[in-house]
């Protein structure tokens, strides 16, 4: 049931996590706010396709 899904950075799109969701309980795209190693700061994250 869990699939897996790759989060990219806002500020410089560079795609830096990967993490699973729910589908059946989490239908649109999830957004994070995680550390970004190449901006050097926390940003949002959102899924990708």
């Amino acid at each position: 049931m869990r699939d897996i899904i790759v989060l990219a950075c806002g500020e410089c799109k560079r795609r830096n996590y990967t993490t699973t969701k729910n589908r059946r309980k989490q239908t649109g795209r999830v957004e994070y706010k995680k550390y970004c190693p190449f901006c050097n700061r926390h940003t949002l994250h959102k899924e990708t396709r």
